[in-house]
């Protein structure tokens, strides 16, 4: 039998006169001259109790509760008397009279309460976690995630899919992030590895059958935590049979646009498909964030005609230099101090800096002024031109390689969008980046690298410059970005074994490599394996777009800190020798570096 009638955010006036059972956590305690008041908190809501003298048992009670103790009360819902309705909660005109009144738990101070955790660090709110999941915020985000994960199943369930568990203790195929390592008890010296993603078993089960598979999985990667990446973390993961990149795609949006439209009451519109090389040419990044301007604007042939040798020397050293630049509108009112910390913020990008000019008024034509300025006196209005600058803007200049201009161009444009408050609140930009190169070069390894996966397949079209002309062909691999955020990606896999020999070749991987590393495939692809694709969403960022948060760690109900830390259950910790023992394992602790000598 329940303890409670209703939960804590039910009651209304139309309750009144009802005898109720309610049963939560007490969120405040107030004396009025020896009428007490609790607000009782739940789940659901909040809803105030008063506790009169005259019901004396419970009224001594009631003078014992506080904040956070768990109790369980009794009495008349009724309406509040005139003028004390409270309109900020949804239980705001009545209140219940506390007739009885029993703790079930009494808690200790807590070191927060959930209405203060805003003024709290992030490392005492994650130490003390059950206390910080008991805000509303908390345990309307965590709604939100059980709300898109039922859609989820639901959706694919509608559109015959099966959902299929895949193991978590797998053979390590480090191509990539690491992976962690699991010894192994019974075969001494061996290691499973947590699954980076399901990638290879979904795979097996197109070969078995299977047709169309989904699971939402935990899946892990041994690479530092960001604000919007934990070492462990879950995607909703597909593959289909039969199928092409239109239709993972047809698929993929009919579940992002039912979510959106169930969660948010947002219709999500047919999205726009970009190549991989017009994100990078016009945003700088294969991610862009379209709810703003400020494409990059290739200047090299202007800048050729200048004596500026920043320009000459990108252009003359590199063979892939460039020389662009962005327009800012209204960002000529930024200070020489903002602008020079914009100069030093570009070097962790790997620029050697950033050469910026004002458009201010001439004499009946905007002109540059500032920076750079005189530098670029030659080809003044017909840069002013190509950048359609306006008096008031500000333009901003990267020469160097490709991919350092493209980078700090790329994350400078993000950077002063939501600085000077370009972005607006509620746009949803969605893009399909399509077209992307099959591998890129490795210059320190002087190696070609997969740009997705080594499963990836080639563009049916580029097959025959695979090995003659390599860096220009093109894979069969998609990602959907949500305002210059990253949901997800897949790509159609190789189904034949001899073109996926052919990838490894490519990749530098060895047959013998490849049959250590993936023979369990390589077998399944020579048994009849259909043409397949998919597709991984990553749940956490989809709940983090739903929910307006831009920390990873607020929809993840117990989540690790930066260092990956669990300061809850004080995770990872040392374990005892006999562990070790029996896993065939010691540690060897890193040696600290001699003290140097002093004098």
């Amino acid at each position: 039998m329940s303890l409670r009638t209703h939960d804590c955010g039910a009651l209304r006036t139309d309750h009144v006169g009802q005898t109720v059972s309610l049963a939560g956590w007490v969120n405040s305690y107030r004396d009025h001259g020896g009428v007490i008041f609790i607000d009782l908190r739940d789940r659901a809501g909040v809803t105030q109790i008063v506790f009169h003298p005259e019901h004396a048992e419970a009224h001594s009670l009631a003078d014992k509760l506080r904040n956070e103790d768990v109790v369980w009360v009794q009495g008349a819902c009724v309406a509040r008397e005139a003028g004390m309705a409270n309109p900020k909660l949804p239980t705001g005109e009545i209140e219940v009279q506390g007739d009885k009144v029993e703790i079930l738990n009494k808690a200790h101070t807590p070191p927060f309460t959930p209405d203060d955790a805003a003024n709290v660090g992030e490392e005492t709110r994650l130490k003390y976690r059950y206390i910080d999941l008991r805000r509303p915020r908390m345990q309307q985000i965590l709604k939100t995630r059980h709300r898109v994960t039922k859609i989820m199943r639901d959706y694919f369930d509608q559109n015959e899919f099966y959902e299929v568990e895949t193991p978590f203790l797998c053979k390590s195929t480090p191509e990539g992030a690491r992976d962690f390592l699991v010894p192994s008890r019974l075969q001494a010296g061996a290691f499973y590895a947590l699954p980076q993603s399901p990638q290879l078993f979904k795979q097996i089960l197109m070969v078995a059958g299977l047709e169309r598979y989904v699971q939402i999985v935990r899946c892990f990667r041994d690479e530092d935590p960001r604000a919007d990446r934990q070492a462990e973390f879950t995607q909703l993961d597909l593959e289909m049979s039969f199928v092409d990149t239109e239709g993972v795609i047809t698929m993929v949006e009919g579940v992002l646009r039912r979510v959106w439209k169930e969660v948010l009451d947002v219709e999500v519109p047919p999205i726009r498909r970009m190549s991989y090389a017009d994100a990078l040419t016009r945003y700088g990044s294969d991610r862009p964030d379209l709810r703003f301007g400020m494409e990059l604007v290739d200047i090299a042939d202007l800048a050729a005609k200048t004596d500026f040798g920043v320009f000459k020397g990108a252009l003359d050293k590199n063979k892939d230099g460039m020389v662009k630049a962005i327009r800012v509108p209204g960002g000529g009112t930024m200070t020489r101090k903002e602008t020079d910390a914009l100069a030093e913020w570009s070097k962790g990008f790997g620029a050697k800096g950033l050469a910026v000019t004002k458009i201010v008024s001439g004499d009946g034509a905007p002109k540059l002024e500032t920076g750079i300025a005189k530098f670029l006196a030659p080809i003044a209005d017909e840069l002013i031109k190509r950048m359609d600058a306006q008096e008031g803007d500000l333009l901003c200049f990267a020469a160097d390689r490709s991919k350092v201009v493209h980078r700090v161009l790329g994350e400078l444009r993000v950077k002063l969008a939501k600085e000077r408050g370009m972005i607006k609140e509620g746009q949803w930009e969605w893009v399909w980046i399509v077209d992307f190169p099959l591998v890129e070069w490795n210059e320190d390894e002087k190696r070609w690298d997969s740009l997705h996966h080594p499963f990836t397949a080639p563009h049916p079209d580029d097959l025959d410059k695979l090995e003659s002309d390599t860096a220009v062909v093109r894979s069969q691999a998609y990602d959907i970005v949500l305002n210059g955020s990253e949901l997800g990606g897949g790509s159609i896999r190789i189904h034949q074994p001899a073109m996926q020999m052919d990838v490894f070749k490519l990749l530098g991987i060895s047959p013998d490599d490849a049959r250590e590393k993936f023979g369990f495939l390589l077998d399944a692809l020579q048994y009849g394996a259909p043409p397949h694709g998919g597709l991984a969403l990553g749940l956490d960022r989809i709940i983090m777009h739903l929910t307006g948060t831009t920390n990873i760690r607020d929809v993840i109900a117990f989540p690790k800190t930066q260092n990956g830390a669990d300061l809850m259950t004080e995770a990872p910790s040392l374990v005892a020798n006999a562990q070790l023992q029996e896993l065939h394992l010691r540690t060897v602790m890193p040696q600290k570096a001699p003290a140097t000598p002093v004098g």
